[in-house]
């Protein structure tokens, strides 16, 4: 299955594939996947004492670490430098996150934590791979180390993939993910515009009833073979100390391929949805909603359920992908102000009132709907009836 992401900041895209693994090719991918585990725990334990020893440990210090262990360590050399020194660039990259987060002091609870130790039975193999380290014959995937991989090439790559990385789902199914410069396809044009509000109760409303998402509640229809596996699972635990059971490793991974088979759903509908208003529409004003804050509401299930950060993402990478023009538009306030004159509640509208009545011009309007239409007046794309909006805002509040 191909999954093409978002494009980076590069220009660049990823495509993502299944791997028919044999068993000698597994057994290869496994150890040098404990190979590159212990190249990671040993960056932990450098960066963990050179920290406590008041020393710097960036990546040229760790480079010099991996050439030591390979000229001391047979074991080690028998794998491919490759992936071992793409890790620690994984290694450098979360570290360094972690130290930014700390340096800007934001809360705990929104830190990227320090790197900690891939333990066996709880890190998932991931080798990444540059153009040193593979190469592509007669659609097979090789890998250094006389690995080779069958790709199920469920779509063409659009161009020359500058790297890989292969990974292990917790299903167990081996995955491969190529780095390609990113190619716009254009769509033809069709001079319509479109404001998109994030809601629970419904996915999204948007100035288009032909184009509103309502809730396909995935998990609630899955929820009772999910309740019944997490259920097994948890009666099937381990205690502290003991080595997982048959039985409990059979419960995770029946319960991890019901939430797989659920997040898929989630994902193909948004694509599904993505694609059409990406189809129909030049310009998208997409409300730049975080829905993280709802994980702690009575309305986290509901609102996990609705898969808006997944949908999200999916209209933003297929309006780059085409060529549209997708803003984002800063969410604050937009259920207060009205879309008609741009006069602003002065409180905030209980969640139980559905119906948006402005005290100024007196316009009634569903309160997504209006929600909806203020995305478009601060994206600066002026639909129908908006023309008296107040431009005495702030560029930030009227755009993103």
């Amino acid at each position: 299955m191909a999954e093409p992401s978002g494009a980076a900041l590069g220009g660049h895209a990823r495509y993502t594939y299944r791997l028919r693994v044999s068993s000698a090719a597994g057994t290869a991918l496994e150890a040098e996947w404990a190979r590159c585990r212990w190249v990671w725990n040993e960056c932990v334990a450098r960066s963990t004492k050179a920290h406590q020893d008041g020393e710097t440990c960036g990546p040229a210090r760790l480079d010099r670490m991996l050439t030591e262990a390979r000229a001391g360590n047979a074991w080690l050399r028998e794998g491919c430098s490759v992936p071992q020194q793409q890790i620690i660039r994984d290694f450098g990259k979360s570290r360094g996150k972690a130290l930014k987060d700390i340096a800007q002091r934001l809360p705990v609870h929104r830190r990227t934590g320090m790197p900690k130790y891939k333990k066996k039975r709880e890190a998932l193999p991931t080798l990444s791979y540059t153009r040193r380290g593979f190469r592509m014959r007669a659609g097979r995937l090789h890998l250094a180390g006389a690995i080779v991989l069958t790709v199920v090439w469920s779509r063409d790559l659009p161009a020359e993939p500058s790297s890989v990385r292969v990974y292990q789902d917790a299903l167990g199914h081996w995955y491969c993910s190529f780095v390609v410069p990113a190619e716009v396809v254009p769509l033809p044009t069709t001079g319509a515009v479109i404001g998109i509000d994030w809601g629970v109760k419904v996915t999204a409303t948007t100035t288009s009833g032909a184009h509103d998402l309502p809730h396909a509640e995935h998990g609630r229809k899955a929820r009772k073979k999910l309740t019944r596996y997490d259920r097994m699972t948890a009666r099937r635990r381990p205690k502290n100390g003991q080595a997982a059971s048959k039985g409990y490793r059979e419960a995770k991974r029946l319960r991890a391929r019901a939430h797989r088979k659920v997040a898929r759903q989630r994902q193909d509908t948004g694509r599904k949805w993505a694609r059409k208003v990406v189809h129909d529409h030049d310009a998208i004003a997409v409300e730049d909603f975080r829905p993280k804050f709802l994980s702690r509401t009575t309305m986290a299930r509901k609102a996990a359920d609705a898969a808006i950060g997944t949908t999200k993402r999916a209209l933003i990478e297929m309006g780059r992908k085409h060529g549209r023009d997708v803003r984002l538009v800063n969410p604050a306030h937009t259920t207060m102000d009205c879309a008609q004159c741009g006069a602003r509640t002065k409180h905030a509208l209980p969640l139980s009132e559905r119906t948006y009545t402005c005290t100024a011009c007196g316009a009634v309007s569903p309160r997504d709907k209006n929600s909806a239409h203020v995305m478009l007046v601060r994206a600066g794309l002026n639909p129908a009836g908006a023309d008296r909006v107040r431009l005495d805002r702030s560029l930030s509040d009227r755009a993103a």
